[in-house]
C-alpha cells in the first residue's frame, strides 16, 4: 500500500477506534541469497558433566533462482540415521530465516546433505538442529552472500510538459526505464523500474514537479541484487555501525 493509504489507517485508528500508534518510517523488506557453491562442515560437541551432545553434519549449497528452499538428502549407509535427518533440515531452515549479512531472509539457495556422523549416546535432534544450522552458516559464509532489494514497476502518466522532469527525477532515483507510451490529449505513459527504497514520499515529489497533473501506480516486480553501496549502508544500519 501507499504511504497516504498508511496515514489513513493510523488516523481512522486513532479517530475512531482511539488507538495511539508510534509510527516510524516505512522499512524495506530485503532479502539475502549466495551466488557460487560452497561446502559447509560442523562437529558439534558438548560435554555437560552428564551425558553430552554430539552431531557431525557436512553439507554443500549452490544458487537456486526462483527455487525457494530445496532441501536433497544424499546420505548413504546411515552415516547420519533417518530420525536425525529432519533435524538437521529444520536447522538449516531456521539459519536461513536469521539471514547472514543483515539478518534478512535466506532464499533461493539448494542444500544438499551430503556426509556426517553421530555418537550412539550422545546424539540427539538438539544436536543436529544446531549442527545443521552452524554447518549452514560455514558454507553460506564461503558462498559469496550478497543482498537483494525489491524492484517496483512505476506507471507514470504525466503531460507531455513535464516528461523530462519526471524522467529526470526517476533516474535519481536509480530507476530503469522500460518505454514510454503516448495517449491521446497529449498525456504520456512512463514505465520504470524502481529499487522500492527509492520511492518514498515519491507521489509528494511527483506532485510537487508537476503542479498536480501527474498521476503514478507502482508495483512489485521481482528482487535483484543491491549495489555494493547499497548493501553496505543497510549492513551498516543493520549493525549499528556508521556507514563509510
Amino acid at each position: 500500500m501507499g504511504e497516504l493509504h498508511l496515514e489513513i489507517i493510523v488516523d481512522r485508528m486513532k479517530r475512531e477506534f482511539g488507538v495511539e500508534a508510534n509510527v516510524g518510517k516505512p522499512q524495506v523488506a530485503y532479502r539475502e541469497t549466495i551466488t557460487q557453491a560452497a561446502p559447509g562442515k560442523e562437529i558439534f560437541k558438548k560435554q555437560t558433566g552428564g551425558r553430552g551432545q554430539y552431531a557431525h553434519v557436512e553439507l554443500e549449497i549452490e544458487p537456486a533462482p526462483g527455487e525457494g528452499f530445496v532441501f536433497e538428502n544424499e546420505i548413504k549407509g546411515g552415516a547420519i540415521p533417518r530420525e536425525f535427518i529432519k533435524p538437521t533440515e529444520q536447522g538449516v531452515h531456521d539459519a536461513m530465516e536469521r539471514g547472514f549479512l543483515a539478518g534478512y531472509d535466506l532464499v533461493d539457495i539448494k542444500v544438499r546433505l551430503v556426509d556426517g556422523g553421530f555418537h550412539e549416546v550422545d546424539s540427539d535432534e538438539r544436536a543436529f538442529i544446531i549442527a545443521g544450522s552452524l554447518a549452514f552458516q560455514d558454507a553460506v559464509r564461503k558462498a559469496k552472500p550478497v543482498l537483494l532489494e525489491p524492484i517496483m514497476r512505476i506507471e507514470v502518466v504525466t503531460p507531455d510538459d513535464y516528461v523530462g522532469a519526471v524522467n529526470g527525477d526517476l533516474m535519481r532515483r536509480r530507476g530503469q526505464f522500460a518505454g514510454t507510451e503516448m495517449r491521446p490529449g497529449g498525456a504520456q505513459v512512463i514505465t520504470a523500474y524502481v529499487p522500492l527504497s527509492e520511492m518514498f514520499g515519491y507521489t509528494t515529489d511527483l506532485r510537487s514537479a508537476t503542479q498536480g497533473r501527474a498521476t503514478s501506480t507502482m508495483h512489485f516486480e521481482r528482487y535483484d541484487q543491491a549495489p555494493k553501496n547499497v548493501a553496505e549502508e543497510v549492513i551498516a544500519k543493520v549493525q549499528g555501525v556508521a556507514s563509510k
